[in-house]
């Protein structure tokens, strides 16, 4: 499915990974004539090296904000994948009048005030801070093994998806989503849920979601991973905004 009116696509990637995880998915929308922005957010991908313990929650979020100010972005269709989720829920929050569409892919969600910490039991969160502690000097939890994130178990997927992945800033996990409007600040959103299989740590975001009024909860037969191993099929999902 094609348009004749171009969309301004944004698209926020998830934790430890960058902008390269849309490269195919944006090429498809741009070869259809569409604008596709994929950002990778301080501290992470080519932008590794400012990894630093001062980065929060806030600090990707202005990321976003400032993407659309300094490339007068309008009309946007806006999607998060996974933690981007966070990220797109602060920028809805903030520039509502930017954004025609706000589509959440198997993302996390938070409610005002807390954190992804917060969802966590204490346990498992000192845990995390430990192996930051001794891996990442305490600034970041290092990426998973592949396999753990949906991406298929072969060694030629592994190897590459490894070789790409880095340490993600802790600062974003501890610091607290600060909304001043409901989750989606009253725009349309589309909750896009994969099933295949589901993905543990996002299952609280799904029952958050259902809960949530006027939302599109749609499911995709995909693992978490969809931004790599099925770009043509979120490619068309987009282009249906």
């Amino acid at each position: 499915m094609t348009k004749s009116t171009p969309t301004t696509f944004v698209l926020v990637h998830g934790a430890w990974h960058g902008g390269w995880v849309w490269q195919t998915l944006a090429e498809h929308l741009r070869e259809q004539g569409h604008r596709v922005y994929t950002p990778t957010l301080t501290g992470l991908g080519e932008k590794s090296h400012l990894l630093s313990e001062r980065i929060n929650l806030d600090t990707f979020i202005t990321d976003i904000v400032n993407l659309f100010k300094w490339e007068n972005l309008n009309d946007v269709v806006l999607l998060g994948h996974s933690f981007g989720g966070l990220v797109i829920s602060g920028v809805a929050d903030r520039i509502p009048e930017h954004i025609r569409q706000l589509i959440f892919l198997d993302s996390f969600l938070l409610e005002n005030g807390q954190s992804a910490f917060d969802t966590l039991p204490e346990k498992a969160v000192e845990k995390l801070k430990n192996i930051a502690a001794t891996q990442c000097n305490g600034m970041a939890l290092p990426a998973p093994r592949p396999v753990l994130l949906g991406y298929p178990d072969d060694e030629s997927t592994t190897k590459t998806i490894a070789g790409l992945l880095t340490p993600h800033p802790i600062g974003t996990y501890a610091s607290k989503l600060e909304l001043h409007h409901p989750l989606g600040n009253y725009l349309p959103v589309t909750y896009y849920k994969c099933t295949n299989p589901v993905y543990d740590p996002v299952a609280q975001s799904h029952t958050l979601a259902k809960k949530q009024q006027g939302w599109s909860i749609v499911k995709l037969p995909t693992s978490h991973a969809a931004p790599f191993t099925h770009p043509h099929l979120l490619a068309d999902l987009l282009l249906s905004f």
